[in-house]
């Protein structure tokens, strides 16, 4: 593919790829991934496909603790946030009309 004068083209630090980006347009034209030397061999598939599995499913059981134990420690933080609150004087806001 040609590659125009407003286009450059940058290797990617994280990933590798190889970006195309139109300097005018301020945005990816185009994009190759880097070859990956890490492609998982056909008979170990079962055992890839099984271990993705307990992967999301300790992901999913994760997220599920912490959604259940949400709640308390937003009432926590809440009654905290309370408790402080009853312990600071109120003070009427300074505005800047004041100042003068």
């Amino acid at each position: 593919m040609a590659i125009l004068q407003s286009e450059r083209e940058v290797t990617c630090p994280c990933c590798r790829a190889t970006l195309v980006v139109d300097v005018n347009l301020g945005r990816v034209v185009s994009h190759k991934e880097a070859a990956s030397g890490q492609a998982p061999e056909l008979h170990n598939a079962q055992r890839v496909l099984q271990e993705q599995a307990r992967r999301r499913e300790a992901i999913f059981e994760q997220s599920m603790a912490s959604e259940k134990s949400r709640d308390d420690v937003l009432s926590r933080r809440f009654e905290e946030a309370l408790e402080q609150a009853k312990k600071e004087p109120v003070v009427k806001p300074v505005r800047a009309i004041d100042l003068d």
